[in-house]
């Protein structure tokens, strides 16, 4: 009973201890290896408030008053980025009161398949004990998705520190999410009803002032998802689509053909057989290298060298765990990745640049001027197991490498002796 009352405490005490606190004026990451297209150069990183305020050749940077951190052999990254996860939606994931994924509410359509105006945001807990441990392996922002039906509800972006929602959340809703592929009915009813609902969204809104008059039919869609699906329509927020086989990327690729839509898939296990059409549509593809072999009908052509072949065709590819409590062996991914043939600084910006440029976070996923000063610091190359982080900022804000899991290790790595046997 001890034993689960200090594990119960050292839970809430450790979500409770994520606030960013005011910490120096600045920070000097002196001497650093930063990382590049044009291969690593020394830097010395300038981190003012909760921006990167200069990065200058090792030893250029003056900046008084600063914090300083030695670097030197040491590699400077942005901070990584898992763009499906469900952290913050999922504690336990057997404990239903836990598991805030399911967006089905009932106001929706009868069949509960289009949930387009539920915002996952909502019920974010920055105080999860899932943050600090997905922190330690460098982990700095994800995505959270929610799930069921063929229009899940929106996503948002969180950067994992602060007490508080309005701390974290740094946009909501991000994107749009939807489902295809495998289930009970047919394939062609979810792009129908995929379809469907884009098209109303649009008829929506051409016919908004009629319909409040009462001078126009209604809609088959409730007015809250439809005004929720405009903005995915009229292509201002992306559509993230689940989606593994490649004739079930073909179809969506013909479906919205000539649309506004942003698209995104995510899974994409065979998306390689389809990837110049990816290419042409600039299509980007969310993938687990990890995924091969036959695991399915929707992955029956799924091959190790995914990422490798549509980053070659030119499609922009991401990588995720598509976990709440894997997410921290988002790099352990890349790596494998780059097993298969992928350029090192590609799968780099697999988990930074690119997830930053694709959902609209543009002062994320680099280290420059300006940008957000999520920053980690590496004791050797990120890709490779061994490594480990040894210093991680995130708002300009350094944190401690500490967790529920290390607490429990420092607990009870030393048990005590007994003497009286």
């Amino acid at each position: 009973m001890k034993a689960l009352r200090f594990m119960l405490l050292l839970g809430l005490a450790l979500g409770a201890g994520d606030a960013l606190a005011a910490g120096p004026p600045c920070t000097l990451i002196r001497g650093a290896s930063l990382p590049g297209e044009d291969g690593e150069r020394v830097v010395d990183v300038v981190v003012s408030g909760d921006r990167v305020a200069e990065v200058a050749p090792a030893g250029a940077a003056t900046a008084t008053g600063c914090e300083e951190v030695d670097a030197s052999g040491r590699i400077l990254t942005p901070g990584l980025v898992d763009p499906y996860t469900q952290l913050g939606l999922v504690e336990v994931s057997l404990e239903a009161p836990t598991v805030d994924t399911d967006l089905k509410a009932p106001f929706q359509d009868g069949s509960g398949q289009i949930r387009a105006s539920v915002r996952a945001d909502y019920a974010y807990n920055p105080r999860s004990s899932l943050i600090p441990v997905t922190r330690l392996e460098g982990v700095t922002s994800a995505i959270s998705v929610p799930a069921g039906g063929t229009v899940s509800g929106s996503s948002f972006w969180v950067d994992l520190a602060g007490p508080r929602q309005a701390d974290a959340i740094q946009r909501a809703p991000l994107a749009m999410h939807a489902s295809l592929g495998a289930r009970a009915e047919s394939r062609a009813t979810a792009f129908q009803t995929l379809d469907v609902a884009l098209r109303e969204a649009l008829d929506f809104a051409a016919r908004q002032a009629a319909w409040e008059q009462n001078r126009t039919p209604g809609f088959l869609l409730p007015r809250l998802d439809l005004a929720a699906l405009l903005p995915v329509a009229r292509g201002e927020i992306p559509l993230v689509v689940a989606v593994g086989r490649a004739s079930d990327i073909e179809g969506l690729l013909r479906m919205t053909e000539g649309t506004r839509l942003r698209l995104v898939v995510a899974g994409g296990a065979e998306a390689w057989m389809v990837r110049d059409a990816l290419a042409r549509r600039r299509v980007p593809v969310i993938l687990d290298p990890l995924v091969y072999g036959p695991r399915g009908f929707d992955a029956v052509a799924a091959r190790p060298d995914n990422a490798v072949l549509l980053h070659a065709a030119g499609v922009p590819v991401m990588f995720s765990t598509f976990s709440s409590h894997h997410a921290r062996k988002l790099r352990q991914l890349a790596g494998n990745a780059v097993r298969e043939g992928l350029p090192h600084q590609a799968a780099l910006d697999a988990m930074t640049r690119v997830p930053a440029e694709v959902f609209g976070l543009a002062d994320h996923g680099h280290v420059a001027p300006g940008a957000v000063a999520n920053l980690v610091l590496w004791s050797g190359d990120p890709l490779e197991l061994s490594t480990r982080v040894e210093g991680l900022w995130i708002h300009g804000q350094r944190l401690p490498l500490t967790s529920r899991q290390t607490a429990l290790r420092d607990r009870y790595r030393r048990l005590p002796v007994d003497r009286t046997r």
